[in-house]
């Protein structure tokens, strides 16, 4: 699904985010992105959702070349993407039915089709309950499954997470993975930054980045 080729990313004089990367991201994979802080997680997240355009070398998603999309293409790559951030980015003077239902309406879905496609995200997160409330009355644990069903109310193929379980407890660090888990049951390829090396083993394969490049990668599900 996702394919790397000999990708860098030079933001200035020698300073590279990113060094001579090739990897492969099969459908339906969980994977994690492991390493420092600076070690280039961010950048390769969204290299893939076209934010960030590699200086050199090719990056695939669904066979489509992103380093070459035009700006006006960029839209409809993202539709099928979920991004999840460190900063959720909800509207604080919305609802959190609302907040959900946005990408729905930028897109042109009626109003009745975001509110129920929205009402059922919610569900996936276990905050139906929450659907009035808004955001500053809500846990920091909340706030981010909101974001998650932000990101996956537009049903994406793929889900990008940058930290998403940064300055959470266990508990609700917990229900954040348990939510990307259902996700990546039903299909969705999930691919999640991390500093927490507790939640690695729950990924299909962690892809462990220092200096921007790949320094080691395994495949969880075969260890012993």
């Amino acid at each position: 699904m996702i394919e790397f080729e000999h990708v860098s990313k030079q933001y200035s004089g020698d300073a590279f985010a990113l060094r001579d990367i090739s990897l492969s991201i099969a459908d339906g994979e969980l994977i994690f992105l492991a390493g420092p802080s600076g070690a280039g997680k961010s950048t390769l997240l969204k290299m893939i959702a076209g934010i960030e355009k590699p200086t050199s070398g090719k990056i695939s998603v669904n066979g489509q070349d992103v380093s070459k999309l035009k700006a006006g293409s960029l839209p409809y790559l993202r539709r099928k993407l979920g991004l999840i951030l460190q900063e959720q980015k909800l509207l604080l003077d919305r609802d959190v039915l609302t907040n959900v239902m946005l990408p729905l309406i930028v897109t042109g879905a009626s109003t009745s089709e975001a509110t129920s496609r929205a009402q059922l995200a919610l569900e996936k997160v276990n905050l139906a309950d929450k659907a009035k409330s808004f955001p500053l009355a809500l846990s920091g644990g909340e706030q981010q499954r909101v974001a998650i069903a932000r990101a996956i109310v537009n049903r994406p193929q793929i889900i990008l997470a940058d930290e998403p379980t940064a300055f959470l407890d266990r508990g609700n660090a917990n229900k954040v993975l348990n939510a990307l888990k259902a996700f990546q049951g039903a299909g969705v390829t999930c691919i999640v930054s991390s500093h927490d090396e507790y939640f690695l083993d729950q990924a299909s394969r962690v892809i462990y980045l220092n200096q921007g490049q790949i320094c080691d990668s395994w495949d969880s599900s075969l260890s012993t």
